[in-house]
């Protein structure tokens, strides 16, 4: 009998062992979904390593920096930023900051403070559906709002017109594509007063105008035109310890590339990199090589 019950208990340890050890074993470390493979890192390390300096790549936070619990000044009763401009010309409380959501809106979606203002920017822009410009939000105002939300990565994207939306709109509204003097060829054309990028070829825009997020005070971005002279699909940056996605060099320690945090939070800035939203990072990748024409013009604000 207790060779029996011996032989039971052996043969439970053994399964637990088995089923333990398949359940808790950990596969390779897997990279951001869409994101390019990492290369090694020495070899990747021209024009990103040089010592921190006003001129130094790394356009984002050091490693290990959070997203700011401020990345949704457009959600539901928070309060705009101190001296955000109001509604463009909105009357009445249909248009005002705490305005009743209207009954014929689906459940969810609610009015924000600068709906006039978004609704303006998003009827000059088009391409984001039908918006009517009144100050109130309906259905289809609601739609047009998250639509353009998800194109320019502004969290949340809920339909809600607050003060970041109604500012990454207005940038966008005001961008005149025509400023960027860009010759033959392909150019990346960087509106720094704007904060937007887009990219031209032969005189045809094949991206854009887009958002970006460039020097911060203390490191602002230079002006002036020069070429993209070195391509790394994941570069290192030495004196800020991050990777930096979709590398495209053009001065100094300065390039285009994809950014690790959220874009709209303008507290952080970059150290002199434009940086740029994953969609918009994969797409000018795809559109630029070594030679290609950086256009850039004006000046960030504060910096």
């Amino acid at each position: 009998m207790n060779r029996i019950v011996l032989a039971i208990r052996l043969t439970a340890v053994a399964v637990v062992t088995l089923v333990g050890a398949g359940a808790c074993t950990f596969g390779p470390q897997e990279h951001r979904a869409g994101g390019p493979a990492p290369v090694n890192a020495a070899s990747g390390t021209t024009g990103a390593s040089g010592s921190p300096g006003p001129i130094q790549p790394g356009g984002t936070a050091p490693a290990g920096s959070r997203r700011p619990s401020s990345q949704g000044p457009d959600r539901a009763g928070s309060p705009s930023p101190a001296g955000s401009a109001g509604p463009t010309g909105s009357t009445g409380s249909a248009g005002s900051a705490g305005s009743t959501t209207p009954s014929r809106l689906p459940a969810g979606c609610t009015q924000g403070e600068q709906q006039r203002e978004v609704e303006t920017y998003l009827a000059r822009l088009g391409g984001f559906g039908p918006v009517e410009v009144d100050g109130r939000q309906s259905a289809a105002d609601c739609a047009a709002i998250k639509r353009f939300q998800r194109r320019y990565g502004i969290s949340p994207a809920a339909g809600r017109a607050g003060p970041t939306t109604a500012d990454v709109a207005g940038r966008l509204a005001r961008t005149n594509l025509a400023s960027c003097r860009a010759g033959k060829g392909t150019t990346f054309c960087v509106d720094l007063t704007h904060q937007t990028v887009w990219v031209v070829r032969d005189g045809h825009v094949l991206l854009g105008p887009t958002v970006t997020r460039t020097g911060k005070p203390g490191y602002a971005t230079v002006s002036g035109s020069y070429t993209i002279d070195y391509r790394n699909p994941r570069e290192w940056s030495t004196p800020y310890e991050v990777w930096m996605p979709l590398w495209q060099h053009f001065y100094g320690g300065m390039g285009f590339h994809e950014t690790t945090t959220y874009l709209h939070d303008m507290s952080i800035g970059s150290h002199g990199c434009v940086n740029l939203l994953p969609e918009d990072a994969r797409r000018m990748w795809e559109l630029g090589s070594v030679g290609t024409h950086v256009r850039l013009f004006g000046r960030r604000p504060g910096t």
